[in-house]
């Protein structure tokens, strides 16, 4: 009995077995799909293709994650003029590699009056610029107070 490819293929993706037992199957069954479905589920052969088919693995959300990092600007700007604007990936590598020099250097941005924010298409970014505006505005209210009162010590 010869056996169509196409119907090998169809019974490998329904059933998530080799080649070799999906050929085997059909050829018992006379190249019958549901058949070869019946011979295959009842020799307990059949693999789930739910477990195949939700799982992703570690490796691709991990590039997913990269990728996504990649289409994200995290840009610090003064008076609307970008001063740096790079993807997020690199932002999280340079965190990484110097942790307090990153955050000494974004700490100098907020006192010297830059604003942090992202961009990408992620809708979520408007609730993270929205509290990094809230940080900055409280760092420059935060260095108004104490201005106004280093002139008040400084009258006296």
């Amino acid at each position: 009995m010869t056996v169509r490819m196409e119907n090998i293929d169809e019974l490998r993706r329904r059933t998530n077995v080799s080649y070799e037992a999906a050929k085997e199957a059909l050829e018992k069954c006379n190249d019958d799909l549901l058949e070869a479905i019946i011979y295959l589920e009842k020799n307990n052969m059949v693999k789930s293709n739910a477990v195949c088919d939700n799982k992703e693995s570690l490796w691709d959300k991990f590039k997913k994650l990269v990728k996504k990092g990649n289409n994200t600007r995290f840009i610090i700007s003064k008076r609307g003029a970008n001063i740096l604007s790079i993807p997020v990936t690199l932002a999280v590598i340079i965190t990484i590699i110097a942790p307090y020099v990153t955050c000494l250097a974004l700490l100098v941005a907020l006192v010297t009056g830059h604003r942090v924010r992202f961009e990408g298409k992620d809708m979520e970014l408007d609730k993270v610029n929205q509290m990094m505006d809230k940080v900055a505005d409280s760092v420059d209210c935060a260095k108004r107070k104490l201005s106004e009162d280093s002139n008040a010590e400084g009258t006296r």
